[in-house]
């Protein structure tokens, strides 16, 4: 029996989609390589149809920021992973139409350059479309990279790496510094080892956003299979690769991160890093050393290592991942420890409590710390009115606590809130640049005014962003990068340290003297993963049904108000639209609310819940944090169970 019939044989027993058949069979006649070929011809003998499904029941989909999935399957063939390097990667990135491989990411190069010279073609500009890429330390990273850059090259752009991994905010930088058209990330943050990802920039440094999101999905779906081929060998001849200098000017951009440089210099301060097997040290070690902190990495964690083997995830969100950080604070009696994810936008902290021991900060209460402190100094050095302004902002997504909210009205200042995303921040950034622009005139230069004077400038014809940040640990302290930044999030973080401790506080204390002031607040997150092509069903099942047939009451607690951002009309603080996306807002009766949406990089449904209670006493807050934790675990209980059920439909 050929493959063929083997094919046909398992859609007819119901073991294969009809979907991943049909583009089964499509990479069997694409006329692949042999390794590839062999690998498909394996998997299909040895009856592995699961691992098929999952491979090739659709198209790895380019979606609103680029794309994300596995570079190993679950199974794996013998020709696929080849002879293994030293780091353990295997020598081909698996094949199939679901997961991120040579094939697909030559087609997405194909169609953002298609995009890309369509768009300068629009604007009458002649310019060769120019691209800068980075890389984390993932398998297939570095390959993938010159892959790109070599695919971009042969179709006649100009294409720019670095010579080696980069984090992701350097990306968005450079993107701007160089005036580049595009900018891509080969990362998949902290997902597991087995994943990779490709992620698209436009030319004000951020990920991509409407209208060009759209279109450059438009051109990568139009990509044919066929027109991979050409472009899977190598041709780096003509890609250019930066030195130190881009380096040193991304450094000296992340450093204006600090608002008081003296505090820090004043304030000895001792930190615990690691960037978990990631990109963070190039960066982040060099920032924090020169503004005068005494940093001590985990020696086990510094060297990249596409494997992560100290963790079981290389998130900084997880205690597990900060546990060996941790423990060296523990005996070198560091009073912060800092962690940052593999390719460094985001960052985990750890802080020492009046009680002498290490407490671990939620990303909810680290931005809650952050905003309240930037906000305070920024009034102290005298950049915003003391009474605040609404010419002053903070931005967060709808999913990062309301703490926020009440932090920026009791100071005065505008609270701008987007869908979940840092483009969706980076977007309003954009937006306050090019309002400036436009009262400057079309001569002035935006990069090139001084921090402090464009701070001034955006107050007088536009909005100063003091700070922007989202719930999963991503923070930005200005504009000058475009996408959460957690080389300046380090710096930002020391510097609150250096302030609390000046004051004789610890951050836990800090952190209370806000919730004295605002009300208490407490978050929860509810992830439901569901593998493979059955799980998105069943993510489109729970979306689906919350549309439908919304929740009316959790227990006894009756839902007063359901927001549907999908169908329902919505505007943000300056009155823009805020585009449609499956995002639901549901408010209790009891004042706890919760959000519920699908995750963007992992195959999973997503719920973050919210608590708020009173305290007016320092003495009252014990009580208020363990009523709203006890409701909140009830909360919880009831939201999972009633998802479960409307996953089975």
């Amino acid at each position: 029996m050929n493959y063929s019939d083997q094919i046909a044989l398992a859609v007819k027993n119901g073991q294969l989609m009809s979907s991943a058949a049909e583009n089964l069979q499509a990479w069997f006649s694409a006329g692949l390589p042999v390794w590839a070929q062999q690998s498909l011809g394996e998997l299909v003998a040895r009856g592995e149809w699961s691992e098929l499904n999952d491979r090739f029941y659709r198209y790895l989909e380019f979606g609103t920021g680029g794309m994300r999935g596995r570079t190993i399957g679950q199974v794996t063939a013998q020709a696929e992973t080849g002879q293994l390097s030293a780091g353990g990667t295997p020598e081909h990135a698996n094949v199939g139409s679901n997961l991120l491989n040579d094939f697909t990411l030559i087609r997405a190069i194909i169609g953002l350059h298609r995009y890309v010279h369509g768009y300068l073609q629009a604007q009458a500009s002649a310019a060769r479309p120019k691209l800068v890429i980075a890389h984390d330390v993932r398998h297939f990273s570095r390959h993938f990279c010159e892959l790109a850059a070599s695919t971009w090259a042969r179709l006649g752009g100009e294409a720019i790496i670095f010579d080696g991994p980069r984090s992701t905010p350097q990306l968005s930088f450079t993107v701007r510094h160089l005036s580049a058209h595009t900018g891509a990330v080969i990362t998949a943050s902290h997902n597991p080892a087995h994943d990779n990802g490709f992620k698209a920039y436009f030319t004000d440094g951020a990920q991509v956003i409407s209208p060009q999101d759209k279109g450059i999905i438009t051109e990568v779906d139009a990509v044919p299979l066929s027109a991979v081929q050409e472009f899977l060998t190598k041709d780096l001849r003509s890609v250019v690769t930066l030195g130190s200098t881009a380096d040193a000017a991304y450094l000296a951009a992340a450093a204006q991160a600090v608002i008081d440089p003296g505090l820090l210099q004043a304030t000895p301060l001792k930190v615990v890093f690691t960037n978990l097997h990631g990109v963070g040290a190039i960066s982040s070690l060099p920032l924090l050393r020169q503004a005068g902190i005494t940093v001590t990495p985990v020696p086990e964690q510094l060297v990249g290592d596409a494997r992560f083997p100290t963790v079981k995830s290389p998130n900084p969100e997880n205690a597990e991942a900060l546990a060996m950080a941790v423990a060296l604070a523990e005996q070198n009696g560091a009073e912060v420890v800092m962690a940052t994810d593999p390719d460094c936008d985001r960052m985990g902290v750890a802080v020492r409590n009046r009680a002498g021991k290490m407490e671990l900060l939620t990303g909810n209460q680290v931005g809650a710390l952050l905003a309240d402190y930037r906000i305070t100094k920024y009034k102290e050095l005298g950049w915003i009115p003391r009474t605040g302004s609404e010419s002053a902002a903070i931005i967060k997504t709808f999913v990062t606590t309301p703490l926020q909210d009440a932090i920026g009205r009791g100071h005065g200042v505008k609270v701008i809130n987007t869908l979940t995303g840092f483009k969706w921040i980076a977007g309003k950034l954009r937006g306050y640049e090019e309002q400036l622009i436009a009262a400057k005139g079309g001569d002035f230069d935006y990069e090139a005014a001084p921090f402090r004077q464009r701070a001034a400038d955006l107050q007088a014809h536009s909005t100063f962003v003091l700070f922007s940040s989202e719930e999963s640990y991503g923070y930005l302290p200005n504009d000058l990068v475009r996408d959460k930044d957690g080389n300046a999030a380090c710096l930002m973080f020391a510097e609150v340290c250096a302030w609390v401790k000046s004051r004789g506080l610890t951050v836990p204390e800090y952190l209370n003297e806000i919730y004295l002031k605002y009300g208490f607040f407490l978050e929860g997150v509810i992830n439901i993963y569901y593998e493979g092509a059955s799980g998105a069903a069943k993510i489109k099942r729970i979306l689906a049904s919350y549309r439908q047939n919304s929740p009316t009451a959790f227990g006894s607690t009756a839902v007063t108000r359901f927001q549907d951002f999908g169908r329902e009309k919505f505007s943000d603080a300056d009155g823009e639209l805020i585009p449609a996306q499956d995002l639901y807002l549901v408010t209790l009766a009891n004042g706890y609310s919760f959000a519920a949406r699908g995750s963007g990089t992992e195959p999973k449904m997503k719920f973050y819940l919210f608590a708020q209670e009173q305290a007016k006493s320092a003495a009252a807050l014990p009580a208020a944090k363990a009523q709203a934790q006890a409701i909140l675990d009830g909360l919880k209980a009831l939201i999972e169970a009633d998802a479960r059920r409307r996953a089975e439909g």
